[in-house]
């Protein structure tokens, strides 16, 4: 058994109480600045920073642009900056961690043929050695013209310019996406199996997000189970386990119909796992055919192997064609480690999107986990709060019992918590409503 580390303590320093932000995923390391005084320039620049994933970020004036001052050849605001090279209007204010970026790619309207002295402010704020910029204007007709000379000369010689373009209003997202390709700036690969706190989901490799937090449904019986998964998806959950030797499948799409009915929830919105067990491996289809049958939700989010068995690969393959035809939509793995995984992977087509295994804080699994989310697929924990008997004895642990204590939370919500900090998706299994509400409502997540 493993016994909880010093270092556990240091885990919760961020707050897991209700109401406190979840950590945000890493930002992009590309960013895309903006100014904008009538709309155009924002226009593009969003295009731009979907195109790539990017973070987007406005330039706003310390005194803001008002129609009067934007009026060409009256003596006005506008002129008088354009006029003067020197000029350097102020900015609001904003708290930039330029260090998390390579990559920059400024845009801005065409002012008497330059750029608006305010991007020399910007880009005169922080230091871009070493770094990629790329410059885009938005004009009815002037080009970047001597624009690009001159803010290429506000910075360091170590930036790697990239050639800067022209766009005209209503400019096309395929013109946008044109340019960036021709320049090497493309999408980076999504990153799967890395849990999003903020939106609660995590990216699969099958392309399909999943929630990060559920509920699991061993052990239920029929009546018990509707109503937990109902009360699940009255708070708020939308992943449900289940399998087929729990004996449940037909109570779990019970549960997400009525549910579904009752709170005005879409079948795409829920997520929902079962499994085949070994016993089924050698007639996976009349097994799968079976599993649609009892859930009658349309189709399966996702379907697992629920441990090693003789015919696993058939078993897999059999898996991989309802994919094809869409009637499964994910495929995963349960009880499979770093051995099981090795052997199995080179035998497939479709990988693993999830492993799920037993994980906890007495069964850390510290190379399991680390091996799966290497390989891009999410890990998911099955009894989080203690398998093989270990609940109450993890419940009352001394550490988990302090670090509650101190944020005033239960020390079930601690151990949610340690999971999905780790990048490991939660399904507890519960038949009381009010643990269901706790559990979904008080992880850090709401």
């Amino acid at each position: 058994m493993e016994r909880l580390c010093a270092w556990l303590l240091s885990l919760f320093l961020l707050s897991v109480c209700p109401g406190a932000p979840a950590e945000s995923p890493e930002r992009s390391g590309t960013l895309v600045v903006y100014f904008s005084a009538t709309g155009t320039t924002r226009a593009v620049a969003q295009q731009v920073a979907q195109y790539l994933g990017a973070d987007l970020l406005e330039i706003e004036p310390e005194v803001p642009y008002t129609a009067e001052d934007l009026a060409y050849y009256t003596g006005g605001r506008c002129d008088q900056e354009q006029d003067d090279p020197a000029v350097r209007p102020g900015m609001r204010s904003t708290a930039i961690e330029m260090d998390r970026y390579d990559t920059v790619l400024i845009g801005y309207p065409i002012w008497h043929g330059q750029a608006p002295r305010i991007v020399q402010t910007f880009l005169e704020s922080y230091d871009f050695a070493g770094k990629t910029l790329a410059v885009f204007c938005t004009s009815h007709s002037s080009g970047l013209g001597s624009s690009e000379t001159i803010l290429h000369a506000s910075v360091s010689d170590t930036v790697r310019w990239l050639s800067g373009r022209r766009f005209p209003s209503g400019a096309s997202g395929e013109e946008i996406r044109d340019w960036l390709d021709s320049i090497g700036l493309t999408p980076a690969a999504p990153v799967t199996g890395v849990l999003d706190l903020e939106s609660r989901t995590v990216l699969l490799n099958s392309g399909y997000t999943m929630p990060v937090l559920g509920l699991g449904t061993y052990a239920l019986d029929h009546e018990t189970c509707i109503q937990s998964v109902m009360s699940l998806i009255e708070n708020g959950g939308r992943l449900i386990d289940t399998a087929y030797m729990y004996g449940n499948e037909e109570a779990v799409g019970e549960g997400v119909r009525r549910a579904m009915a009752a709170y005005g929830v879409s079948r795409e919105e829920i997520f929902v796992i079962t499994k085949l067990y070994p016993s089924q491996f050698s007639e996976p289809e009349k097994a799968m055919d079976m599993a649609l049958e009892k859930l009658d939700l349309g189709y399966i989010d996702m379907m697992l192997l629920h441990h090693p068995g003789a015919g696993d690969v058939q078993a897999w393959l059999a898996m991989e064609r309802y994919v094809e035809e869409g009637r499964i939509r994910s495929l995963g793995l349960s009880n499979w480690y770093v051995e099981e995984l090795t052997e199995f992977l080179p035998q497939v087509h479709i990988p693993p999107a999830l492993v799920q295994n037993e994980i906890h804080p007495y069964y850390q699994e510290k190379d399991v986990v680390p091996f799966i989310q290497g390989k891009g697929m999410a890990v998911q924990c099955w009894y989080p709060l203690g398998g093989r008997g270990y609940t109450r004895e993890l419940l009352t642990d001394p550490t988990i019992v302090e670090i509650a204590q101190a944020h005033q939370v239960s020390a079930a919500q601690v151990i949610l918590r340690w999971d999905l900090q780790r990048g490991v998706v939660v399904i507890p299994g519960s038949s009381n409503p009010e643990h269901i509400r706790e559990t979904w409502t008080c992880s850090g997540l709401s």
